[in-house]
This record gives C-alpha cells, structure tokens and sequence, in this order.
C-alpha cells in the first residue's frame, strides 16, 4: 500500500477546521498527525480524528517525526517564524494568505525557503474558485487588456479582543484585499507597476475597513480595486474590459458573462460550487507527490503583500503614486 503523507496543521480555528475536516474526509493521499493550538489541553475532538497530537508551540509539531509537511492557518504575524522552522526542518509548508503582514516578512521567509530548498505554497484560495477559473480560461477573447474593475465587500462581523494585533494592525487591505491583488497578477499575468490608494483609516492607528486602489500593470492595464467590510451580504465582482470584448463575473453567485466588442452577448452561463480549500490542499499535496513547483509560490504570496506595502505607502502620503520595484 501507498504512504500516506502525514500532515501537520497549525491553528485550528474556524479556517483551520475547514483544512482538518478536508484532511480526514476528502483526501486519500494524506493523514492528519498533529495538530497545534493555543490551549493544548483542549485536545483535538473531531469526529474521525482519532490518534492525533496535540501541541502548543509550533516548533514542537514541527519536529514530530510522523509530521512530514506542515499546514499554517494562523494570522500572518506568526507566520515568519513558522515558516522558518518548517524550512529549516526542510518540511513543505502551506501558508494560509496572506503570506505575511509585511513585506520584510515575506521576503525574509522567501530567502529562508529558498537558501533551504523547501517549498512553500501560499493559499491564495481564490484562485481555485470555478467562476475565477473560467475567468481566467476565457482571457484571450477579449483581447489586449485594457481595464479590471475588482469588487470584494465582506460582511462586517464581531472579532475577538487583539484580532488586529494578527494583522500587523491592519485592515480590510491584508485581510480580504490580498485575494484581490493576487488576481490581478493572475488573471493579467503581469506585474504590478504602481499604485495609488486611499483608505477610511490609517493604521496602525486604526484598521482600515474601506480601501480604494488604483494599480497599473507592466503592460499597462488599469486596475481598479473597491475593498471594504460592509454590512449585508457579500460581494465579489470582476469587470474586465479589453479590446475586443468584455468578461464580468459574479463569484458569490457563480455567475459569468462574455460580451464582443459590438456589445452582443456572446456567452452566458452558471458556474459549479467552488470548495476552494479543498483545491488549494489537493494541489498542495500533488505537488509534493509529484515533486514539481507549487501552483501558487511563495514568491507570489510575497509579491501580493509587496503591492499590499505599496498600497499602505501610498495611502499614507495621501494617495500619491508609488512605483514598485
């Protein structure tokens, strides 16, 4: 019989219990070892956990012999350091988005994984999103890209005492914007050459909950971004307008809309359920099964939290422009 890869999981919250139901449930290729918290003598009771560890550091579940890859589902401030010790470990590690709070952080787990040849993927969920999928396969009937407009409105919701403190103190930019400035990369496929943004509050005084973005890429693609926690329902929406057409999808309602340049609806069509975790960790472990690159690289959750840094430069000297490098 095959081995099963045997799996780490540090931070067991609400996210974290998404990863852990998966890797009892739906992933034949993996077993879940251990788990870390921060009240260990909780214990781990889920159903069809069995004999799991339970730790309460990190570096403790790291250097579990049975623990052979590591999953981090933690707020970004921790993530430096755990990424280090599972590099050093020469573990893979999936790190949850955002890669990092800052930028020096994820430059410096970049150069860690890298000086140590171990592989990390950033879980950039959204990319594995059916409507973001089909997106992204019909790119080319529009033609040269011209303008994206992004939408991501999140529900307002009640966070436990010292939440921003995970952030780095900061907002809706690093919590929910991250998946925004990932796609631009990823759909365009290009580079982000320099921002202009505004925000409702300046941290680290405050967390932002409002943010506007204006990000032009390498070749020249204007990228309008409109992020913000707001009560009601969520929103998430992509109008992509190039040359020779116009793309718009509506992921929360796996809705997906290609139109000519004339104006003539050329394609309309409902996309399937998305479970977004389940491909993200799929892919991960494929990857290491396989022994070929991470679909999603630590470079680009670093460069997501570069253009993140740019964006915070800029809307604290009042919106001015500020190029990347």
């Amino acid at each position: 019989m095959k081995k099963l890869l045997g799996i780490g999981l540090i931070g067991v919250g609400r996210h974290g219990m998404r990863y852990a139901r998966h890797l009892l449930d739906d992933v034949p290729a993996a077993v879940l070892k251990a788990v870390c918290r921060r009240r260990p003598e909780e214990g781990f009771d889920l159903p069809g956990a069995g004999s799991i560890a339970v730790y309460g550091e990190a570096r403790a579940l790291i250097n579990d012999p049975s623990v052979e890859a590591v999953i981090a589902v933690t707020p970004p401030v921790f993530s430096r350091d755990i990424c280090q010790l599972a590099v050093r470990a020469r573990k893979p590690i999936l790190i949850e988005k955002p890669l990092a709070a800052s930028a020096g952080d994820a430059r410096a787990m970049i150069a860690a994984a890298r000086e140590a040849g171990t592989p990390i993927m950033t879980a950039q969920t959204l990319r594995f999103d059916a409507t973001i999928q089909e997106l992204y396969k019909r790119r080319h009937l529009i033609g040269r890209s011209e303008r994206l407009f992004l939408t991501s409105h999140i529900e307002t919701r009640h966070t436990a005492p010292g939440h921003a403190d995970g952030y780095g103190h900061r907002g809706a930019l690093i919590e929910i914007g991250i998946h925004m400035l990932d796609a631009v990369r990823f759909l365009i496929g290009e580079e982000v050459r320099d921002v202009r943004c505004t925000m409702n509050q300046s941290p680290p005084a405050a967390p932002e909950t409002v943010v506007t973005a204006h990000l032009v890429t390498q070749g020249g693609t204007v990228c309008m971004l409109d992020i913000a926690r707001r009560p009601g329902e969520r929103v998430g929406l992509a109008d992509w307008i190039g040359s020779q057409g116009r793309l718009e999808a509506n992921w929360p309602r796996r809705r997906l809309r290609l139109t000519g340049g004339t104006g003539d609806i050329r394609e309309e069509m409902d996309c399937p359920p998305s479970q977004a975790v389940l491909a993200t960790l799929t892919a991960f472990l494929q990857a290491i099964e396989d022994g070929t690159s991470m679909p999603i690289t630590g470079e680009d959750g670093c460069r997501a939290v570069e253009i993140a840094e740019a964006c915070y430069q800029s809307a604290g000297a009042g919106g001015e422009l500020v190029v990347l490098p």
